[in-house]
């Protein structure tokens, strides 16, 4: 069945272009977020402030040759994406266009004011029924199941805005998105059809039954974040540092390896080559649960440095409507934003354009409060509907502030609402010590949460390992104070300890290689041996030093080798940590 464009357009007209800013005048019964379309190609925009008989758009597109006098069509509906079967493994622009059917249409350049269907209108899709025909069913609930990918179930729902309604109808076989596979009447005999697909406005996030507490950790496979600085599935992080300190490398080793059924990662300003890197690897990256590649759960949003300002403001929006979508079906799905900053450069553009009344650094007086309606979408949630089901979203955002002053308004707005922070430091990775997350800046909120779950899911010593871990590194950084002034030999034994475990925390523990097969993930299990060895090795020495026993003398350097190894030994070979322990602890 043919889609039929029922919206109602209306006509103005151009009287100022400003870069990504267009004032038109005369629409009919402009709205804000309506979208429109500008000029003879049609390019898309969107209604951001109106006076008058006067509506300001913002542009998503190159806004070139536009003139006074040019024609705008308001089409009367807010910026919405199709949502439904064909998402994963696409990669999609700042609004949601196909980027490989673009490129099939139009080649490798992006013509303005295209217009290319994100979901494919030809292919057939196998859609299992869950419900039968005369059931009640309400908003979000499960109608079907269509196999979008070997291991993923796409479930086909209630659109959340239908309250009620009986299945008159309902198919099973292959259809088309735009087919309609299921009828459902209302109380006053209306008939609602239901495709496969939804279409959802991205600013309004969409309804939950309950938000929930989180209570699962966001297993990355990197040790830094899962030991000492985790974030729960449902939460949310903060990723600041400045350029080269390895911000793209920690969210590209997320969206690899992170637990999560779904990875949501938007490209928002940062530079074409970083979103090449993922296009390049994740294909051939394989998922540690399925064995598939890793690009089969992933969704990309490609809104680079070269495209247009405005339409870095709408990728994060798109991003995030994606995440709710696949949340709402019940899967744990991670959203990777690369980064905030050059959202909030969008806004900031935008606002100078309006001439609006600027905040702190020129930003908009607004900008606290959008970057905290972002973050809000993320949680831990009971979906609407039945079969009941429980979905999370967790939101990882990048910040890129300026020469790394983490006292700009961008990161200390992230700071207030992000309840991990990852803060990377340049020294570090000019170190190569990577990831480059200083432990004595960063922190998380969600300790009790984790270390409740550690001692009932891995071990009860492991929430006391990572706190004499941190005492370790926290007491090595005062250390090196007095080393600078008094020199090594006037140290204590107790202190050159300090020193040596501190050295093996960051040098055999922290320190991770992204690229060895054996180093770039480890397992939570894997994560406490290495850490639990550490900390008893060291226990042992002060235990000996208290007993008289000189620091050198007390050295076990078969031991020490096994320590320096230990983060190349295969998930397979964990048993080598428990043989150490038997020889060495007893």
């Amino acid at each position: 069945m043919e889609e039929k464009n029922i919206i109602e357009k209306t006509s103005g007209e151009i009287i100022k272009v400003a870069g990504p800013l267009v004032v038109a005048q005369n629409l009919e019964d402009p709205k804000l977020g309506d979208i429109c379309r500008v000029g003879s190609f049609n390019l898309i925009a969107e209604i951001v402030k109106i006076e008058g008989d006067k509506s300001f758009l913002q542009v998503y597109e190159d806004t070139s040759g536009l003139a006074p006098g040019d024609k705008v069509i308001n089409e009367k509906k807010p910026l919405s994406v199709e949502l439904g079967p064909g998402l994963l493994g696409n990669i999609f622009d700042g609004i949601l266009r196909p980027l490989a059917e673009i490129a099939e249409k139009e080649g490798i350049y992006i013509g303005r004011g295209i217009e290319v269907p994100s979901l494919n209108r030809e292919k057939l899709w196998n859609f299992e029924p869950l419900v039968r025909e005369g059931s009640f069913v309400e908003a979000g609930d499960i109608l079907g199941y269509v196999a979008e990918t070997e291991f993923l179930k796409h479930a086909v729902m209630v659109p959340p805005d239908i309250k009620k309604g009986k299945v008159k109808k309902i198919l099973k076989g292959q259809y088309r998105v735009t087919e309609e596979i299921a009828l459902l009447e209302k109380e006053d005999g209306f008939i609602i059809p239901v495709k496969m697909f939804q279409v959802w406005p991205v600013r309004r996030p969409r309804p939950v039954k309950e938000k929930l507490v989180p209570k699962k950790p966001l297993v990355s496979g990197q040790r830094i974040i899962d030991s000492f600085f985790p974030v729960v599935k449902g939460g949310t992080a903060s990723v600041p540092g400045p350029f080269g300190s390895g911000k793209t490398v920690v969210q590209h080793q997320l969206a690899k390896w992170a637990d999560a059924d779904i990875i949501i990662f938007v490209g928002c300003g940062e530079r074409g080559n970083e979103m090449t890197d993922v296009l390049k690897e994740f294909p051939s990256l394989k998922d540690p649960k399925t064995g598939r590649p890793l690009l089969e759960r992933t969704v990309l949003i490609a809104n680079t440095s070269n495209m247009p300002v405005a339409a870095r403001e709408a990728s994060i929006y798109t991003g995030i409507t994606l995440a709710e979508y696949f949340r709402d079906m019940g899967y744990d799905v991670a959203l990777m934003a690369d980064s905030t900053s050059r959202w909030a450069e969008a806004l900031r553009e935008m606002g100078s354009r309006l001439e609006e009344m600027p905040g702190e650094e020129g930003y908009p007086a607004y900008l606290g409060s959008r970057i905290a309606a972002f973050y809000e979408r993320a949680g831990l949630v009971k979906c609407l509907g039945s079969p009941e089901r429980e979905g999370s979203l967790t939101v990882i955002g990048a910040v890129s502030p300026p020469g790394g002053d983490l006292s700009e308004p961008v990161t200390q707005n992230t700071l207030r609402v992000s309840k991990v922070f990852w803060a990377l430091d340049d020294k570090l990775a000019a170190k190569r010590h990577f990831p480059a997350i200083n432990w004595l800046k960063s922190y998380t909120l969600y300790n009790d949460v984790i270390f409740e779950y550690f001692s009932k899911n891995i071990s009860p010593q492991y929430s006391e390992a990572i706190k004499k871990a941190l005492a370790i590194l926290s007491q090595e950084e005062k250390l090196l104070e007095i080393l600078r002034l008094v020199g090594f030999e006037s140290l204590s034994d107790q202190e050159r300890l300090i020193l040596e475990t501190a050295e093996f925390l960051r040098e055999d523990f922290l320190m991770q290689n992204a690229f060895d097969e054996a180093d770039s993930y480890t397992s939570l299990q894997k994560q406490f041996k290495m850490l639990s060895l550490i900390i008893k090795y060291h226990q042992e020495r002060e235990k000996k030093i208290r007993q008289g026993i000189s620091f050198a003398d007390c050295l076990n350097l078969e031991i020490k080798d096994f320590i320096k190894k230990m983060r190349f030994i295969a998930e397979k070979d964990l048993a080598q940590f428990d043989e150490v322990e038997k020889r060495f602890f007893k």
